[in-house]
């Protein structure tokens, strides 16, 4: 199965911003044992291709791991050769597609109104990533898939827990969440983690139960 069909049955991918060498694999230990199988790394991170190469060096045959908020082609292949196996960028720029494509793995760009994902569908995007969702909601994502029913969705900015079955009911099939999954300074001690694969888990439950996949 290709990653992208595997990141479409995951449904969830954990945005991880801020994390460090000492702390990610503990972090993708956790979030593994919930039941997460997508995590996301963003670029603006310190050190995020050394994160990025340490997490898949020690989970990539369980996780799949992917860099965000990739801005440009130059930083997409960065990502890429430390073994990010999905791109994820909150704006739009063709040419960070065009590398990412080059290299085979998923290009999930950032795209807002109607004209931006049909442009970035025909650039070659696999997915697109509706940013911000959470600022104009559910329903704006049926109103895209409307005219626009085949372009994958992802959405990100504002889901949680209590609102993304919404998402998921009008269109969107990923859903990537942040810090109300995850917040790296708040991960202080063993108990932490547990209760961080908890929370994953709860997550993971409540995918499961959708009507709209059932």
């Amino acid at each position: 199965m290709s990653i992208f069909e595997r990141l479409k049955q995951a449904r969830i991918v954990a945005v991880i911003r801020n994390a460090d060498e000492e702390n990610i694999v503990p972090i993708a230990e956790a979030l593994h044992k919930g039941g997460i199988h997508a995590l996301e790394i963003t670029a603006e991170t310190d050190h995020a291709a050394k994160i990025i190469e340490k997490v898949s060096r020690a989970l990539g045959d369980k996780l799949m791991i992917g860099a965000g908020t990739v801005l440009d082609p130059e930083t997409a292949r960065a990502m890429l050769l430390a073994g990010a196996t999905f791109i994820v960028s909150p704006t739009l720029n063709t040419e960070t597609i065009k590398v990412t494509k080059r290299y085979g793995v998923p290009s999930i760009p950032g795209a807002f109104t109607p004209t931006e994902v049909l442009t970035a569908y025909e650039h070659g995007a696999d997915m697109v990533k509706v940013f911000p969702a959470g600022t104009v909601g559910a329903g704006y994502i049926k109103s895209i898939k409307g005219p626009l029913p085949q372009i994958p969705l992802m959405t990100t900015g504002g889901i949680d827990g209590g609102n993304m079955e919404e998402y998921f009911e009008n269109g969107a099939e990923v859903v990537g969440i942040g810090s109300q999954l995850v917040n790296p300074k708040q991960l202080n001690k063993d108990e932490d983690y547990d209760e961080l694969a908890k929370r994953a888990a709860s997550y993971v439950k409540k995918v499961s139960a959708m009507s709209v996949f059932n």
